[in-house]
């Protein structure tokens, strides 16, 4: 690992209980080891699977092999956050455990929370009572947002604080304020809680969309055998997504909608979502290094959340202006090809699934940045450039895509024990500037980028289209169809 002497940011004055220890939990761990004085003796880890249980005994960190579940999370978990005193934190880094109805238990025992998803309780996502409608990310932070109108203020609960949703949230605002400056436009920055003011800033600039635009070129060292699922990160948490709708949040300029695309009728209605599943659905955008490339419309929380939060509305409180947001994403080749596989079967997923981690890839880099597009500079992507040979070299147990969520998780429990009555928070609520300040260590090359590039380039081809020349960035001419 890197020589480096890395800051202690706080103490964790009562138990930590991390919940799921996949790839992210394995990778979360030795940071939190390295930037928090706790007690080692009161850290529980709890996952039904106890594959990598050697890790924690050798820390002599306690494990508990058990599924969290609706029927016995109070019973299991309050004893756990309760043991010995002190503030609790809970760290949610699971599939199929309600985020909500965690959040709210941790916070009626006082016990701080972070997660990196919304998440729902085993069966949401393939339950075929429900309509589409009810199986989206929009509908799950819904539940969120109810949740925070209910009960407001209080102890701090991040929600949604990975690489995406999480980490990208911080990267529009700093991505907005570089290209403000260099518009040579006349502004002040607004205070971290001014949403109207962002809002407003973001509609000065005359951004029309975001795009969330990620390439994984991370390789293997053997290819991939047939009926096995390979992901840089969580196989079950990428299918589950995968087969949601795919979703979008829908800009004002927008002049088109697609025939199957929907919009909600009740909540911030800042979003729509299309009859077709996000893993299955192409969009067209732009990376530094592939350049133009072709991403998948997966659904994800800051999708609909940074469209709702850099929402203008006139007194009247119809909306005024809206930016268009969606994930655009090429995962790792093993996992575009794992995909088709998937949705080749009918969309039923390998029987094995398999997370790569450090010692099985050979080189790579996950590009994951937001581009700002539709201004007078066209588009401007902002990210991170993260390397697995910088993330094997920053921390144990990750890849490039890990360190970028793990690092998030980090960042997200120093700004809550930096400020432990903030109630619930999103990503696109903190301290950028501070959230930054945390990350930015653990991310390699972070940098902006400006491109003449639109979905345009190079049509009309060989084939008639339907688009829109006038306007280069319509969803008309991103989406592939």
């Amino acid at each position: 690992m890197a020589e480096q002497n890395w800051p202690v940011y706080g103490e964790i004055t009562g138990p930590v209980v991390m919940i799921g220890f996949g790839s992210i939990g394995r990778g979360t761990l030795p940071l939190i080891e390295r930037h928090f004085k706790f007690d080692k003796s009161r850290m529980v880890v709890i996952d039904p699977n106890d594959a990598d249980k050697a890790l924690l005994d050798e820390r002599g960190i306690t494990f508990v092999k058990e599924a969290v579940t609706k029927k016995n999370y109070k019973k299991l978990l309050k004893p756990l956050l309760k043991n010995g005193g002190g503030q609790a934190f809970c760290v949610n880094l699971s599939v199929d455990t309600g985020s909500v109805d965690l959040m709210r238990f941790c916070r009626e025992l006082g016990a701080l929370y972070v997660d990196t998803v919304v998440e729902p309780w085993l069966g949401f996502y393939f339950d075929g009572e429900k309509d589409n409608a009810d199986r989206t990310n929009y509908a799950l932070r819904e539940t969120l947002l109810a949740e925070k109108r209910k009960h407001p203020g209080g102890t701090t609960a991040v929600s949604t604080c990975g690489a995406n949703p999480g980490m990208v949230s911080w990267f529009v605002k700093q991505a907005l304020v570089n290209l403000a400056t260099d518009l040579g436009f006349d502004f002040e920055e607004p205070a971290q809680d001014d949403r109207a003011g962002w809002a407003k800033l973001m509609k000065k600039v005359g951004v029309k969309g975001i795009h969330i635009a990620e390439r994984d070129t991370q390789r293997t060292k053997k290819p991939k055998p047939l009926n096995v699922f390979w992901n840089t990160w969580s196989v079950e948490g990428f299918i589950s997504e995968g087969l949601q709708p795919a979703e979008l949040g829908w800009g004002t300029h927008e002049k088109w909608m697609p025939k199957n695309a929907r919009k909600h009728k009740e909540g911030c209605k800042a979003a729509i979502y299309l009859e077709q599943p996000g893993a299955n659905t192409r969009v067209r955008t732009w990376c530094p290094t592939p350049g133009a490339q072709y991403g998948f419309l997966v659904t994800h929380n800051e999708a609909i959340s940074i469209s709702d939060f850099f929402t203008v509305r006139g007194k009247d409180g119809k909306v005024k202006y809206r930016p268009t947001c969606h994930y655009a994403y090429h995962p790792a080749n093993d996992a575009v090809l794992s995909l088709h596989e998937m949705f080749g079967a009918g969309g039923k997923a390998q029987p094995v699934h398999h997370v790569l981690n450090e010692n099985e890839l050979v080189d790579g880099v996950d590009e994951l940045g937001v581009l700002l597009y539709g201004h007078d500079r066209n588009a401007y992507w902002y990210g991170s450039r993260l390397s697995l040979e910088e993330a094997r070299k920053l921390a144990p147990y990750q890849n490039a895509t890990g360190m970028q969520v793990t690092s998030a998780v980090l960042t997200g429990m120093v700004w809550a024990l930096e400020n432990p009555e903030a109630g619930i928070v999103e990503a696109d609520e903190m301290d950028f500037r501070r959230c930054l300040e945390i990350q930015l260590p653990y991310l390699g090359p972070v940098e902006g980028h400006y491109t003449d590039w639109t979905p345009l380039e190079g049509r009309p081809g060989l084939f008639p289209e339907d688009i829109d020349e006038d306007d280069p960035w319509q969803f008309r001419n991103v989406l592939v169809r």
